[in-house]
């Protein structure tokens, strides 16, 4: 497991491109018959994937310094590849691309696997810690509502579909989502805002592998920018913006973590503000 130590807003604003890719962005996740994780102080989220090809993985991390993942933790897990399933505590959950499953607080055993060793599951894992026990619940993507916002004229035409909220499936302290943008727009939460209260991390993912995104962060009057890969994730301070645009149409699921519980409260940024 790797560990991400938080970082300030003065000191990002010295970073060199190396030194804000190594603090902010996570670029390899996946890899076959791996689980592999990302513990950031940032509201001590857990980021993590896994790929279960020939056998299965159970989600298990010993350096966090509990007897069970779940001991102290809740999780969202959304598969972004083939057919899978999730078996927890002995009860089975199938996954197809884009459903997600919600594991609370207090489960003991957690297995991921694969349906098709040819075409294998790929799971996105983030993990907040959790002060109360809600009960394990699968949400597909036909269950979550969506919610269609921006238009062609402004290349932002998206889809956002919430699984993990106050008005869906409950949790401690998590919100996690996803947004698909429409053929031809490329823009992603602009105009920008931030949260003060919470933490957020992009995956995004559904890239061709010569296109990338260009990942907007920093204070408004201090922007930096990550350009980003196919199955990479961005670890956003509360401080920051969090925005986007790519060189072609991407997905991208956004979690949420910390004291405020509120989706929408959301400090807007005015465009004369950004520098």
């Amino acid at each position: 497991m790797e560990t991400r130590h938080c970082a300030s807003k003065e000191e990002t604003i010295r970073y060199t491109t190396e030194e804000l890719r190594n603090a902010f962005l996570i670029e390899s996740l996946f890899e076959n018959d791996q689980l592999k994780l990302t513990y950031t102080h940032e509201d001590r989220m857990l980021i993590g994937g896994a790929v279960p090809v020939r056998e299965p993985l159970t989600l298990i991390e010993p350096d966090i310094k509990t007897k069970a993942f779940f001991e102290r933790r809740e999780a969202g897990i959304i598969n972004i590849g083939g057919p899978g399933s999730i078996k927890v505590d002995g009860e089975e959950y199938h996954l197809d691309q884009k459903d997600c499953l919600y594991v609370g607080l207090g489960k003991n055993e957690v297995v991921l696997s694969s349906e098709d060793q040819k075409n294998p599951a790929r799971f996105y894992i983030l993990s907040a810690l959790a002060h109360q026990e809600y009960p394990t619940v699968k949400i597909g993507i036909n269950e979550a509502a969506p919610v269609h916002l921006g238009d062609e004229k402004n290349s932002n035409k998206r889809t956002i579909y919430k699984y993990i909220h106050a008005e869906g499936v409950q949790s401690s302290q998590l919100m996690m989502g996803m947004t698909l943008l429409a053929p031809n727009c490329m823009w992603n939460t602009m105009p920008a805002h931030i949260h003060d209260r919470r933490s957020e991390v992009y995956l995004y993912f559904d890239m061709e592998p010569d296109t990338r995104v260009f990942h907007f962060m920093g204070e408004p009057s201090e922007t930096r920018h990550l350009v980003v890969k196919n199955e990479q994730s961005v670890i956003s301070p509360s401080w920051s913006i969090h925005s986007g645009i790519g060189t072609s149409n991407y997905t991208f699921i956004w979690a949420m973590a910390g004291e405020n519980y509120t989706f929408d409260d959301m400090e807007q940024v005015k465009m004369s503000d950004l520098r």
